[in-house]
């Protein structure tokens, strides 16, 4: 049985947008936000993309759960090819992979209390819970991301940038998924909160065996967590290789170039 969990080959996204020198709304300029990217993960492995703001890494995270549409290539979970899926077959595929955003709070639906939130996937994914068995879940994921089950009639705005992302990690945990997208999961926070975040996502990753795609520009982050990079820029696949040799020898001037950049602290 092959350990291999997710398949990328050949994606491309493209955009239309209007023509700006044109008077006639049906003409429109073709943007091309990810051209031609491969590339595989293993069971249980940490995958980072790096790349400057605006190469195209939220793109390709957000084709793969299927939120942009892709233009071409193939994206296979489980060896199931998902860009031909329809949308309700796409919806139940997501089971196995589930996505947490930049924005800690704009992600979070602020009308909803903190266990509803939570519990949402449950009711898509699991119907067959009682009210009570869905709590307990969601109790129980409380706890194991740090934060008290007494907190789960409060809503989002009542909450941290650092606490709502744990909420974030604990509704696309709760169903289990085999692997967990996480775009640029720190860039709001703090670093001491950074620290504590990606010391949970580590945690997560040992404890439930859960490969995670870690969408970043920061190779600290990389460093500590990644077994492999993907280096993108304007939208095309530069560096693919395990996290070690990408440090010590880079073959493309871009990652020398990327990691030249990384901040030193003075001794």
């Amino acid at each position: 049985m092959s350990d291999v969990l997710l398949e990328v080959n050949n994606l491309s996204v493209d955009f239309y947008i209007p023509k700006k020198d044109s008077i006639f709304p049906f003409k429109k300029d073709i943007v091309t936000a990810v051209n031609n990217v491969s590339f595989q993960m293993q069971k249980g492995e940490v995958l980072g993309i790096v790349g400057e703001s605006g190469s195209g890494k939220s793109t390709i995270a957000r084709a793969i759960i299927g939120l942009n549409k892709s233009t071409s290539g193939s994206v296979k979970l489980n060896q199931q090819e998902l860009t031909d899926l329809h949308a309700h077959q796409l919806r139940l595929a997501r089971k196995d992979m589930q996505m947490i955003f930049q924005d800690p709070l704009a992600s979070l639906d602020p009308r909803m209390t903190l266990g509803n939130i939570i519990a949402e996937p449950l009711k898509i994914y699991e119907p067959e819970l009682s009210k009570q068995e869905r709590r307990k879940k969601v109790e129980e994921m409380l706890e194991r991301v740090g934060l008290s089950k007494n907190m789960i009639n409060r809503y989002p705005h009542e909450f941290s940038g650092g606490q709502c992302q744990r909420i974030g990690v604990a509704r696309a945990l709760v169903v289990r998924p085999q692997l967990l997208i996480c775009d640029e999961p720190t860039t709001a926070l703090d670093m001491t909160i950074q620290a504590q975040i990606i010391e949970l996502l580590q945690q997560i990753n040992r404890e439930f065996n859960m490969a995670i795609l870690l969408i970043t520009h920061d190779f600290r982050v990389v460093a500590g967590m990644c077994e492999h990079v993907l280096v993108i820029q304007h939208g095309k696949q530069v560096e693919y290789s395990d996290t070690l040799s990408l440090f010590c020898q880079p073959q493309e001037n871009y990652t020398k170039e990327l990691l030249a950049s990384i901040p030193r602290l003075p001794d």
